[in-house]
């Protein structure tokens, strides 16, 4: 039976639109424009503000706030958005603040999990199958690609971007963009190498990983800068998509990239 579950002391506007089988639990407040997707649950004491589009099958844990205003001084009370997709777990005392006017909207995709204590801000992006440990503080702008994995205490500069399928040791702070498929970690934050372990997990195969390890002792071992090191490897190689995805990464990065 498709029922919508709001507990007695839950607050819900009027306004708010409903999937099925939404559960909302005590003493949580849905304030304003706030869609809400099938099968997600709210547990208690949940704050989702004006502009919140939340998908399906989220998980939602107690005193997380979402779609409150940017902590940004420029920002005049427009309608922005916070964006979450599906299958998301969102642990206790997480913030996940609206977009400003240069964006509109903060997201977050699909199948993340995001442990206690973590800080989105503003106009961030978020991609797929994520895991952000506790304690985690994005800046605003930041962007996150698929399949990146971030130690607890983690902390990104704003409009710094994590490379897909990377991993961020524990405590780091990133100021810098994180090369996809490497590991960056402190104390001496760096390019620590290719994140084997994690790539292995997803199905890399050994010749997958070989071509992208080469490619990064090329690119960092040679003596050559970034652009004069693609040149070159340009000119004595085929890359692959994996390749071809790091070097794209490169070029387009504006902050810099990790390496060792």
């Amino acid at each position: 039976m498709n029922e919508v579950f709001i507990h007695p002391t839950a607050i819900v506007d009027p306004k708010t639109k409903l999937g099925v089988n939404v559960k909302i639990g005590p003493f949580s407040i849905i304030d304003g424009d706030v869609e809400i997707g099938d099968n997600t649950e709210i547990m208690s004491s949940v704050y989702i503000h004006n502009y919140a589009r939340i998908g399906e099958n989220n998980k939602i844990y107690p005193y997380v706030v979402i779609a409150t205003e940017p902590q940004d001084l420029k920002f005049k009370d427009t309608p922005t958005y916070v964006e979450i997709g599906n299958n998301n777990t969102i642990r206790e005392y997480t913030a996940i603040n609206r977009g400003t006017e240069a964006t509109g909207k903060t997201t977050i995709g699909n199948n993340n999990l995001i442990m206690e204590y973590c800080h989105i801000a503003h106009d961030c992006r978020v991609g797929n199958n994520i895991v952000i440990a506790n304690v985690s503080q994005f800046a605003g702008h930041v962007h996150v690609e698929d399949w990146a994995n971030l130690g607890a205490y983690a902390k990104v500069h704003q409009f710094c971007t994590i490379g897909k399928y990377s991993f961020v040791g524990a405590d780091t702070k990133i100021v810098k963009d994180v090369p996809p498929f490497s590991i960056v970690s402190s104390p001496d934050v760096g390019f620590k190498g290719v994140n084997l372990i994690g790539l292995r997990r997803r199905g890399f195969t050994d010749e997958e990983i070989n071509e992208i390890s080469n490619f990064y002792k090329f690119i960092f071992n040679s003596g050559y800068n970034n652009t004069d090191g693609i040149n070159k490897y340009l000119e004595e190689h085929n890359p692959s998509p994996n390749v071809q995805y790091i070097i794209d990464f490169i070029q387009r990065s504006e902050r810099g990239i990790y390496r060792s």
